[in-house]
C-alpha cells in the first residue's frame, strides 16, 4: 500500500524548541557512514554584520528586533566595562592589603597573608570567568557585538582604569 500522499507532516503544528539561532554555522556534508554527522559538528565561523536570528551566548538571548539588538549592545558594553571595574577592585585590594600587611606585627602576618591570598584568588577566578565570558561574546563573530566589546573596554577603562593600562588584556 502506497502512503506517500498522506505521510507528510506539513499540516501539523509541531512544538517549537525555542528561538532558531543563526550560529553562523554549516553542517558537514552527508556521509555514507551514518554516525559521522552525529559525532562531528563542524562549525565554520564567519565574520558578519547580519543580526537575523542572532543569539548571544544563550538561546534565550535572542535578537528579534532592532530594539532588542540595541539593548543587547548596551548590555554588552556594560558587561565589558564591568570587567574593568573588577580589575580595578582587584588592584585596589592588592595595594591596600600590602599596606595593611606591612603594618601588622610579624606574629599576626601569617594569618592575614592566608586571608589575603584567598581573596586575591577569588578576584583572579572572577576575572578569568569574566574574561572567558567576554571572549564568548566576541566569538559570536558579529561585528556589532565585537564593536560593543571594544566600546565597553574603552568606557570601562575611562571609568575605572585608575592605574596602568599595561596589564594584559588576554583571556586571563
Amino acid at each position: 500500500m502506497d502512503h506517500h500522499d498522506h505521510m507528510g507532516h506539513g499540516g501539523m503544528d509541531m512544538p517549537s524548541s525555542g528561538p532558531k539561532c543563526n550560529m553562523n554555522a554549516s553542517q558537514p556534508p552527508p556521509s555514507t557512514f551514518s554516525l559521522l554527522p552525529l559525532l562531528i559538528n563542524v562549525l565554520q565561523m564567519l565574520f558578519t554584520w547580519d543580526t537575523t536570528n542572532l543569539c548571544i551566548i544563550f538561546p534565550q538571548w535572542h535578537i528579534h528586533s532592532t530594539f532588542s539588538l540595541l539593548m543587547s549592545l548596551v548590555g554588552v558594553i556594560v558587561l565589558t566595562a564591568g570587567y574593568e571595574f573588577v580589575r580595578e577592585m582587584s588592584r585596589r585590594y592588592e595595594a591596600s592589603s600590602a599596606d595593611y600587611a606591612n603594618k601588622l606585627p610579624r606574629k599576626n602576618a601569617g594569618e592575614a597573608e592566608k586571608r589575603q591570598k584567598l581573596v586575591k584568588g577569588l578576584f583572579y577566578a572572577v576575572q578569568v570567568f569574566y574574561s572567558f565570558f567576554i571572549m564568548l561574546l566576541f566569538m559570536t563573530y558579529n561585528g556589532w557585538v565585537m564593536l560593543s566589546v571594544a566600546v565597553g573596554a574603552f568606557v570601562g577603562y575611562l571609568a575605572f582604569g585608575n592605574s596602568s593600562s599595561t596589564k594584559s588584556v588576554a583571556c586571563h
